[in-house]
């Protein structure tokens, strides 16, 4: 009997799958994806609450099956992490990660707090397609490089040698930085991988304001505009304040189960696409 529910499960698990993969409709989804982390203020208590994201989204990509490099990461001094970049590779990888651009809020007894006060943290998460080479090109008399010694853990080679690479696209004031290789040439490559999204998705905002400066109630994802709210006290409940869907097992989503969530926003996406896809006749 077991060995058939875990069957059936893993039936369901293949559907689900089956049924996301068609939800995917844009040539950016079956991209890898430079995911990125940055605490909000709050010192402490929100690079703790980066760090459990951090966890969160390297679990729900083991999951799925996916790949995914640290590109950057630094270390905060008491606890938590100040950054964080993936690459993250594999079939669909940006369709997946998407959904979880945005602000996300903690709301949690402290365990940083004497006083066992309550405390809201926020930390915004990007995700951005992977881009090859030939389809952002990067003038290098743009660019400003600067090494420097890497901090954090490593070894004494990372922290004794300028092995760390700062890029600054001087044109679009874009600033990207990766140290955690021991290589400054493995640590640049990266570096301009990551540049290379940012701008791809820096040229398409340009583009798409350009086409929706006229459209009518345009949202955008903004800092202090959370997306989901993770509460652990007073009670128990993770809401994504897009799409309505909720659960109380904040532990199976603290573990990276997350595939509710991912559902339920590319399923609103493709309906509210769809409706906009439809014209009256004679328009």
């Amino acid at each position: 009997m077991q060995e058939l529910q875990e069957h059936l499960k893993k039936i369901e698990q293949d559907l689900v799958a089956l049924e996301e993969r068609a939800l995917f409709n844009s040539p950016e989804d079956n991209r890898g994806a430079i995911l990125s982390i940055h605490p909000g203020a709050g010192g402490t208590e929100s690079c703790d609450w980066a760090e459990m994201l951090l966890r969160l989204y390297l679990r729900y990509i083991e999951n799925q099956g996916l790949s995914y490099k640290i590109l950057d990461l630094q270390p905060n001094e008491e606890a938590g992490i100040k950054d964080a970049t993936l690459e993250v590779t594999g079939p669909y990888a940006f369709g997946l990660l998407k959904s979880e651009m945005g602000v996300h809020r903690l709301v949690r007894i402290s365990p940083f707090d004497a006083n066992q006060r309550r405390h809201t943290s926020f930390t915004a998460v990007s995700v951005l397609p992977t881009v090859e080479e030939i389809e952002v090109e990067i003038n290098p008399s743009e660019l400003k490089i600067d090494t420097f010694r890497a901090g954090g853990h490593g070894g004494q080679n990372v922290n004794k040698v300028s092995s760390a690479v700062r890029i600054t696209h001087l044109p679009t004031g874009i600033v990207v930085s990766c140290q955690n290789e021991r290589s400054q040439f493995q640590n640049k490559q990266n570096a301009l991988k990551v540049l290379r999204s940012r701008l791809y998705d820096y040229y398409r905002k340009q583009q798409e304001a350009e086409l929706e400066k006229f459209a009518e109630g345009k949202t955008e994802i903004a800092w202090g505009h959370q997306i989901r709210s993770y509460i652990l006290f007073p009670y128990q409940l993770v809401k994504d304040h897009r799409t309505g869907y909720e659960t109380r097992d904040v532990e199976a989503v603290l573990a990276g189960h997350i595939e509710g969530f991912v559902h339920a926003y590319l399923t609103q996406k493709s309906r509210s696409q769809n409706r906009s896809s439809i014209r009256p006749c004679g328009q």
